[in-house]
C-alpha cells in the first residue's frame, strides 16, 4: 500500500510567486536557506550578494548561529528585484512550520546539494 504525503501551505504563508520572484540571477536581492546537512539545522536569510554571504557562512564568518550549528550548505535560494519584497519573503519563511521549509528545499533541491558552486560557475 502506498501512502501519499500531502503538505498544504496556506496562501498567506508567502509561497505564492507574485511574478517578482525568479530563480535566475536577474533579481538583485536573494532570500536563501542554509543547512547543516539534509534535514538538519536551517537558517533563513536575505542578502544583496548571495555568493559572498554564502561564502561567509561556509567559512564561519557568517554569524554566531551558523558557526555554532555548522550551517554551511546553501540548499535553496530565490531572487527578487525589490528589497522590501525580499525582506517580506524572508520574514514569512522564517515563520513557516519546519515541514514547509523542508518541502520548499526538497522541491527546489531534492538532493540537498550545496548550491554554492552553482552560484560561482
Amino acid at each position: 500500500m502506498t501512502v501519499a504525503l500531502v503538505c498544504v501551505i496556506p496562501a498567506h504563508a508567502g509561497i505564492q510567486n507574485d511574478g517578482n520572484a525568479t530563480m535566475q540571477a536577474g533579481g538583485r536581492y536573494a532570500v536563501y536557506i542554509m543547512a547543516s546537512r539534509r534535514n538538519g539545522t536551517l537558517y533563513v536569510g536575505v542578502t544583496n550578494n548571495i555568493p559572498v554571504r554564502a561564502h561567509q557562512h561556509r567559512t564561519g564568518s557568517g554569524g554566531e548561529f551558523t558557526r555554532k550549528y555548522g550551517v554551511t550548505r546553501l540548499v535553496w535560494y530565490e531572487f527578487h528585484s525589490d528589497v522590501n519584497e525580499a525582506i517580506l519573503r524572508e520574514k514569512r519563511i522564517k515563520k513557516w512550520e519546519r515541514k514547509w521549509k523542508l518541502e520548499l528545499i526538497e522541491n527546489f533541491n531534492p538532493e540537498w546539494a550545496d548550491l554554492y558552486d552553482v552560484l560561482n560557475s
